[in-house]
Formats: C-alpha cells, structure tokens, sequence
C-alpha cells in the first residue's frame, strides 16, 4: 500500500454571477486569496480574458496547481487543485472558493494522484 503523491481537487461551480466570472483582475485576487489560504507557495500566475468573454487562469505553486477557465454566459466555472500540501487546507481553501464566487451549485470531486496510489 502507497500513500498518493498529492490530490487533485476538482471543483465544477454553477449559479456564478457573470460580472464575477469575466472579471479577470477579481479573479486573479480571488485565486492568490485561494492559494495563501491552503498556506501554498504561489510560484506565478497569469489569466487570460478570452473573447468574446471568460477567463482562463494558472496559479503555479510549489506544490503544484491550481486552474480556473470560465463560462459567464452560462455562469459556470471549472476549478482544479492539484497539490501535495495539506490536504484538509486545499479543501477548506476551495470552499472558501466556492463561497467567494457566489455560486448556487455545486460539484466536488477528489482523486489521489499515483500510479501506485490506493484507493
């Protein structure tokens, strides 16, 4: 039996305002906030505005990942968190997440990261 090498967090959000969404300076804040509060290094970050809206976004951190791409017209975004830091902070983190953007619904899935990782 191996211990995974980190989680990967995926977080589908619906219900989100689209002047949140196509906000990518807010978002940018929203992501930095996200990373300080699972205690993570933030290596670099960089969003993209597509057109004719949306976001796409990368926070590089020390312990791996976390994404955002948006779709404001349907008031949705797909959030991923791959980390190997703490595994309690990067939940608690995207929750804050989730909470921040405003949403209505939502999904969260976890998957242990391995190739000799037990489930």
């Amino acid at each position: 039996m191996s211990h995974p090498l980190g989680i990967h967090l995926l977080l589908d959000v619906a219900g989100v305002p689209f002047a949140i969404l196509d906000d990518d300076v807010l978002l940018e804040r929203l992501l930095m906030a996200t990373v300080d509060q699972m205690g993570a290094t933030l290596l670099g970050l960089h969003l993209h505005r597509l057109e004719p809206q949306g976001v796409s976004g990368v926070a590089v951190i020390a312990e791996s990942h976390l994404t955002i791409h948006t779709w404001p017209e349907r008031g949705e975004a797909a959030i991923d968190l791959f980390t190997c830091g703490h595994p309690a902070r990067a939940r608690a983190a995207l929750d804050w997440l989730r909470w921040s953007m405003g949403g209505t619904a939502s999904r969260f899935r976890e998957i242990p990261r391995g190739a000799r990782t037990t489930d």
